[in-house]
């Protein structure tokens, strides 16, 4: 019985998988915006009745994207922090991941930059997007924990600030940044920079914030 029980969860969890492929499929070839629920059932070889069996909405598939999005990107944040040597080679390490999650995985970028936008309390009793909030938590998580890291190890000021604060004006700084480079193209080759020496700068900048004074 355990063992029925057992290839039918893994049953379902493969057909939203391949959903979920699917949606992220017809993102990247239409953006965001233009994707439907026919879409995605075209593309995954599924009836649009089977693709309402797993998400109730278009929304809902978002949020879906948008919990596979994070938990990649919690994933890439533990690789980079692994033997660093200080909480604030952690946060250099997460903001180099970030970026090269961005570049490598925009389809996923993009959707948590939408989900971001959305008001919070709408959606409180979906549990794609209450999911979200938890794995976003994690990822919270780890960033505190690296400056309190740091400044246990006094590579990171001990008058730095509450660790929750800093940890998200650094994902804000580094956010806005990647969106700029993302959207701003011609003002950056107007401007005589590039996103790579722009990214820098903002890594520059952050750190240079965040050490102890000399």
């Amino acid at each position: 019985m355990n063992g029925l029980a057992d290839r039918r969860r893994e049953e379902k969890e493969r057909r939203r998988d391949e959903i979920l492929d699917a949606a992220a499929d017809v993102a990247a070839e239409t953006g965001f915006d233009a994707i439907t629920m026919d879409q995605v059932a075209r593309k995954a070889r599924l009836s649009r009745a089977l693709v309402y069996v797993y998400f109730r909405d278009k929304m809902d598939m978002h949020f879906a994207l948008c919990g596979r999005a994070l938990e990649l990107l919690l994933q890439r944040f533990g690789e980079a922090i692994a033997a660093q040597p200080t909480g604030r080679d952690e946060l250099k390490a997460m903001g180099l991941a970030y970026v090269s999650f961005s570049q490598q995985q925009p389809v996923y970028f993009e959707a948590l930059a939408r989900f971001e936008a959305r008001e919070t309390t709408t959606y409180a009793d979906n549990p794609n997007y209450t999911a979200c909030l938890d794995t976003g938590d994690r990822l919270h998580g780890v960033m505190t924990a690296a400056i309190h890291r740091g400044i246990a190890d006094e590579s990171i000021r001990a008058d730095v600030g509450d660790p929750d604060a800093v940890a998200i004006t650094l994902w804000g700084f580094m956010h806005g940044t990647i969106q700029v480079t993302a959207t701003k193209g011609a003002l950056l080759v107007r401007r005589g920079t590039s996103a790579e020496a722009l990214f820098d700068q903002a890594l520059q900048l952050a750190l240079h914030a965040l050490s102890p004074k000399t």
